[in-house]
């Protein structure tokens, strides 16, 4: 995947939308270097495809302005801005072969020729693997080769900018894996910056350089895939970036270069990783993901261990995900399982009584 540029290909500044008295879009302001895959992820109604069609210039914004390539957007219609959008049906057409269908963007192409076009419409299928099935209908084809028929006549136009919204979500899970690969790859091959418009944070965390979490219209954090899932901002992105046990906690003070809370649901006080602007006394949160905390039959050395059982437990082979009931909490761990001989061994069995530990580090401290 492409790094950011120092001037950004496309620049948000303040963008709103409203439609009657509801605000879809808040005061959005991004940027997006060229050659990104930039997320938008969040939950339904959070207002990332409203942005999404923005871009493509099929809504205008109430206020703010969008820059591409250093133009202003706000005059361009659709048809003339260098965007196209794939969208989540694909809406290719029934009646026409896989070939005609990436091809049918170009007919009206000015000072392409016919030689030009067939040519192109080759190179499309080639990139994404589809040569052999120029001449079939789609029904012919399998849903993920029809997303690829998409992808390739979102491209044979040669857009700057590729918008893809919500474009695996009619694919089985296994598909749409490896689909993200695909996607990835033919990017890093045309160098054209894709937005993907995304509720699924597993797809947003495998395709993106960069994602911007968005809720209620408004975008709570951009960052990384690490930066958002190891540093979240907020409760609400530690909530919705995977799984993670949370706990209300007041600041103590601080030990060497550790922040003390004291955790009631856990039974007494914890080390953090210090968070510089916390007093004592102030309220936050506490969270931990599930693959943080280590389980153990023998009490650990070192601070936070906290004395449990096992309550429920899931197994998936290499690892197995636990419930473990605390004096004054329930927390789910994700553990590796351990090796014997051929066979998957778990650390602890229903009802086995354990240690559960996490290391300061690995512990996040949240205000909002």
């Amino acid at each position: 995947m492409a790094a950011q540029d120092d001037a950004p290909f496309l620049r948000i500044e303040g963008v709103s939308k409203s439609f009657g008295t509801f605000e879809a879009v808040k005061n959005v302001s991004l940027t997006v270097g060229k050659g990104e895959i930039f997320s938008l992820l969040g939950g339904s109604g959070c207002g990332k495809t409203t942005l999404l069609r923005m871009l493509a210039g099929f809504e205008t914004p109430t206020k703010g302005r969008i820059f591409l390539d250093g133009h202003d957007m706000a005059a361009v219609p659709p048809w003339e801005r260098p965007v196209h959008m794939m969208f989540q049906s694909y809406a290719i057409f029934p009646h026409m072969t896989v070939e005609a269908n990436v091809g049918y963007g170009l007919k009206h192409e000015v000072g392409l020729s016919k030689a030009d076009r067939a040519a192109r419409v080759a190179a499309m299928l080639d990139l994404v693997q589809l040569s052999p099935f120029a001449k079939r209908k789609p029904h012919q084809i399998s849903g993920g080769q029809r997303q690829r028929v998409a992808l390739a006549r979102a491209l044979a136009r040669q857009p700057k900018l590729l918008l893809l919204d919500e474009p695996l979500a009619a694919l089985d899970k296994k598909l749409r894996e490896h689909t993200q690969f695909e996607l990835m790859s033919i990017q890093e091959r045309t160098g054209v910056t894709f937005i993907v418009v995304t509720h699924d944070q597993e797809e947003a965390m495998t395709l993106s350089d960069r994602i911007a979490v968005m809720d209620k219209g408004e975008v709570r954090q951009v960052g990384t895939p690490t930066e958002v899932y190891e540093s979240p901002s907020s409760r609400f992105v530690a909530g919705f970036i995977g799984s993670v046990n949370s706990f209300e906690a007041t600041v103590v003070g601080r030990e060497a270069s550790h922040l003390r809370l004291d955790v009631p649901a856990l039974g007494g006080e914890v080390l953090t990783r210090d968070m510089p602007g916390l007093v004592a006394g102030q309220n936050v949160s506490l969270a931990v993901r599930p693959e943080k905390l280590r389980i153990t039959k023998d009490r650990p050395e070192g601070p936070n261990c906290l004395a449990g059982h096992v309550k429920d437990l899931a197994y998936f082979g290499k690892d197995s995900l636990y419930r473990i009931a605390l004096p004054g909490a329930l927390v789910q761990a994700h553990a590796v399982n351990a090796r014997r001989g051929d066979e998957g061994a778990r650390i602890a069995d229903w009802d086995d009584a354990v240690w559960v530990s996490f290391d300061p580090s690995s512990a996040i401290v949240l205000v909002d």
